[in-house]
């Protein structure tokens, strides 16, 4: 099967499709025939070498994928010939930049009906992520006030779509360029972060769903018993000391597998709830100027390697 591996920590340039062996699913597994996979942040992260989450080099990169079963291990919950997708293995490795991948079935759910795989395989990671922290975690809930930082990016265009499925009220931040894309995915207040300190013009709310390594400057925003979900200082115990110090709740977000949310998350999408946007797609063999996209910061949504037709 053809994999993007790299041997050793750099830039984009770094990753090269070669052939490798096509894996075998164990008892519970199943094995996925890939037909797309999502770029991630931490991709770019742990391929530089500024994340070492897999160890060193040798190893094939991503998590996020979409496809169809081909093989089944004894006791896998899927048959051959269902459409899946899911995150698994995270934080260990899934080497989902590649043709085929065997994972657990339970890490696994049937891909939405209503999308294809590229956007099914933008979802995993990224939505996980946002409902792990706002229903699993803050319990979010009507009438509450959330407010959003990166509301346009690839976690938090889903946290946006998550938190206004749950009924409640939410202020988003983004660039002005991307006002119409997340007044289009349901925020009720959009402000500009690069011209609008949002300290001075947000008060009184409930949930603070935080990105961008911003936590002590949410927190004035926060109404008392208020809660803080931190992605990037999801580890920080002197943010968390300073969290509870202020009266309000610490939430890190570290996402893992779950096979009962991408059920709900797939519900979501099938219903109309939920749009996965996908700012743009490459082939397989072109891995690395994904990772110069993804790098840059400025997308809308997510970026999806396609794998196979």
């Amino acid at each position: 099967m053809r994999a993007v591996v790299q041997n050793s920590f750099g830039g984009p340039e770094v990753l090269e499709v070669v052939e490798a062996e096509r894996p075998k699913p164990l008892g519970g597994e199943v094995l996925v025939r890939v037909r797309a996979s999502a770029v991630n942040p931490v991709d770019v992260a742990v391929r530089a070498g500024a994340f070492p989450l897999l160890g060193e080099p040798p190893f094939v990169l991503g998590w996020d994928i979409s496809g169809t079963v081909v093989e089944t291990g004894p006791g896998a919950r899927y048959r051959v010939g269902d459409e899946v997708y899911g995150m698994p293995f995270f934080p260990r490795a899934a080497s989902g930049y590649a043709e085929y991948v065997a994972a657990p079935s339970r890490q696994l759910a049937r891909k939405p009906s209503s999308v294809d795989h590229v956007h099914a395989a933008a979802l995993p990671l990224a939505a996980l992520t946002a409902w792990q922290g706002l229903v699993d975690l803050a319990q979010v809930s009507a009438g509450q006030r959330v407010l959003i930082h990166r509301s346009a990016g690839g976690v938090g265009h889903f946290a946006v779509q998550i938190a206004k499925a749950r009924g409640a009220h939410v202020i988003a931040l983004a660039s002005s360029p991307k006002h119409e894309f997340v007044t289009g995915l349901g925020a009720d207040e959009v402000i500009d972060y690069r011209t609008t300190d949002f300290t001075e013009v947000v008060r009184d709310v409930d949930i603070v769903f935080d990105s961008t390594a911003q936590g002590d400057r949410s927190l004035a925003v926060l109404r008392p018993g208020g809660a803080l979900i931190s992605i990037l200082e999801h580890g920080s115990r002197e943010l968390a000391a300073r969290v509870e110090e202020a009266g309000l709740r610490f939430i890190g977000v570290s996402v893992e597998p779950d096979y009962a949310a991408l059920e709900a998350i797939a519900a979501l999408v099938d219903a109309g709830t939920m749009v996965p946007y996908v700012a743009e797609t490459f082939p397989l063999e072109e891995a690395g100027k994904a990772h110069e996209l993804v790098a840059s910061g400025r997308t809308q949504g997510k970026v999806v390697l396609t794998v196979a037709d």
